[in-house]
């Protein structure tokens, strides 16, 4: 993602808020639909050496975290998935196939996508005062939430996001309720690219 100009990227912005982009002219503005889902990665370094440590990386810290600041932080507040992707190990590579396969997903997906299109709207386009109903935590997940806002200055739109991603959490686990433990992977989901530029390791992108 950081090879693109950062002022490529921001144009991003609007689509991704609105789901729809306006071209200017001298005498008239359109608007287009351009509702997508965006999903990126980027390597830890512009040399790809950076790894768990920059050991590999001859400028070492410095060199991630000039190639990351390409990505504009309101683009990074619109990303509401943000993970660390570590190295593979070989003893990754030993390791069992996972116990859900690619067909069990699939059918938690199309329960969850099922079960917001009878609220009217798939969480990624719920209105905000709707958001605010269907996604109201229980009192220990909106006690995390506003602690974690206060702790990384979460902006209003990473609040909302937080939710809109907490409520899908729940919804492929078939709860009716977001409770605690979603906030906190739905947190633990957003934190992961600001943990890379730490470690300047790779991270991978998607916006909910």
């Amino acid at each position: 993602m950081p090879e693109f100009h950062p002022q490529v990227l921001d144009s991003l912005r609007q689509p991704l808020e609105t789901g729809s982009i306006t071209v200017a002219r001298a005498n008239a503005h359109i608007a287009y639909p351009a509702r997508f889902q965006l999903v990126a990665a980027m390597n830890p370094c512009r040399c790809g050496g950076g790894g768990d440590g920059g050991t590999g990386c001859r400028r070492g810290p410095r060199c991630a975290r000039d190639y990351q600041a390409r990505i504009s932080g309101p683009m990074l507040d619109r990303i509401d998935l943000q993970i660390h992707v570590p190295p593979v190990t070989p003893a990754d590579l030993a390791l069992p196939p996972p116990s859900e396969g690619t067909a069990e997903a699939a059918r938690r997906v199309a329960a969850a996508r099922a079960a917001q299109a009878e609220r009217g709207h798939l969480n990624a386009h719920l209105p905000t005062d709707i958001l605010d109903h269907v996604a109201s935590p229980d009192r220990p997940g909106e006690a995390l939430l506003n602690e974690a806002a206060l702790a990384h200055n979460l902006t209003a739109r990473s609040y909302h996001r937080v939710l809109r991603v907490a409520r899908t959490i729940a919804d492929l686990e078939g709860q009716e309720a977001v409770r605690r433990i979603h906030i906190a992977e739905a947190l633990a989901c957003r934190r992961g690219l600001f943990e890379a530029t730490r470690q300047a390791s790779g991270a991978a992108l998607a916006a909910h």
